[in-house]
């Protein structure tokens, strides 16, 4: 399990995204949410719509309690689209300090907008499905994370998860450098966040892949 002073191994992170890859049968949303949101961009309310697809099936333990309001995210997005844009095409080994504030208010704002909005469990909000939206609206800048995947990081999120998230950029940064240059432009079409998340899905989340690392 990875620590402050330790990350995975190369061979560690493949062990991991092969094993999600064999195991996890979902994954078709997230080329049909990308292929919407890239089709949709620069229109709030289609986009919208594409960060639904798969964010309702992903995070479908959440919102069979009820749905986000696709009208306030659609706000959120048009509030933010400048900032959105900038981020884009950018990588995540471009990010420097000076981004910690944009990387935090966008999160804040969206975690806002992706809470329930409806029955009983209005107001919840889902650290999870926040990292999800922004990923898919910069997926080269914006890594993914869920509970197990944050505490293993020692990046819990259960008290400021605007803060455990930047901290939890920073070591996903850090994992990031150290791999190797042709991993890092990503594989079969897959950003290295993405390739970074099914490791960390497989490993910590699902147990797929038994890591190395200690």
């Amino acid at each position: 399990m990875p620590t402050k002073n330790a990350f995975p191994s190369l061979a560690d992170v493949r062990r991991g995204y092969r094993a999600f890859q064999l195991n996890e049968r979902r994954d078709a949303m997230y080329v049909t949410a990308s292929f919407l949101v890239k089709n949709s961009w620069g229109r709030p309310r289609e986009l919208a719509n594409g960060l639904g697809v798969l964010l309702l099936t992903w995070n479908q333990a959440l919102y069979r309690y009820g749905v986000f309001d696709f009208k306030k995210l659609e706000g959120c997005l048009k509030r933010n689209a400048a900032k959105l844009e900038s981020l884009r095409e950018r990588h995540i080994l471009d990010a420097a300090q000076a981004d910690d504030s944009t990387i935090r208010e966008l999160f804040t704002e969206f975690l806002a907008a992706l809470a329930i909005a409806e029955r009983s469990k209005r107001g919840t909000r889902s650290p999870v499905a926040t990292a999800k939206a922004l990923h898919l609206l910069a997926p080269h800048f914006f890594p993914l994370w869920d509970r197990k995947i944050a505490d293993a990081y020692d990046c819990s999120y259960s008290r400021d998860p605007a803060s455990a998230y930047l901290r939890f950029f920073g070591k996903m940064q850090i994992l990031t450098r150290t791999l190797p240059k042709r991993l890092r432009a990503g594989v079969d079409g897959k950003t290295v966040l993405k390739l970074i998340d099914e490791y960390n899905y497989a490993t910590f989340t699902q147990n797929w892949a038994k890591s190395d690392t200690n």
